[in-house]
């Protein structure tokens, strides 16, 4: 059954604002977990919106991946996924993400999980909620490693290059 959307635009708009703020913030006090925490009630509100089977599944995977990257970016631990699994990449649905330190890799999947999220749902306010998601984990890699974020950036738009010369 559908969600209510009485409030909706004006919980989104503040989620918005708010992840805003925590963007801001986080980038001029130098601490991923400050946009991580300002992001959380996004993805919680993401995981109520969510109604569909894949899409319910994927807001919850999302959830999953920010309480583990919360506490990765607390007790700073590093683990490099691609010294551990003995590659450099992998395919998460559908798309090709590059590994590296899990800091890093758990925002890449959350960007690629909103994407899935904004493509298969249907309600304009899990639209807006995986917009802003999306942009944030963004904000968010590249507070963790500016050059990783490069790297990532170069990545995506040469998978997407490939994907419109198809």
């Amino acid at each position: 059954m559908a969600k209510p959307t009485k409030y909706a635009a004006l919980i989104c708009a503040i989620l918005t604002l708010l992840a805003i703020v925590g963007v801001v913030w986080a980038f001029f006090k130098h601490n991923p977990l400050i946009l991580v925490g300002f992001l959380l009630p996004a993805v919680i509100y993401e995981v109520y919106r969510t109604e569909g089977v894949s899409t319910k599944a994927a807001s919850w995977v999302l959830l999953l991946i920010f309480t583990l990257e919360i506490f990765l970016i607390v007790f700073n631990i590093n683990f490099n996924l691609a010294s551990l699994l003995n590659m450099t990449e992998t395919t998460i649905g559908g798309y090709l993400v590059p590994l590296g330190d899990l800091k890093i890799v758990g925002p890449a999947i959350v960007a690629i999980l909103s994407i899935v999220l904004f493509v298969r749902t249907y309600g304009i306010y899990t639209k807006w909620l995986a917009v802003i998601i999306f942009l944030s984990s963004f904000a968010l890699i590249y507070l963790l490693d500016p050059t990783v974020f490069q790297t990532l950036l170069r990545f995506g738009l040469e998978q997407g290059w490939q994907q419109l010369n198809y």
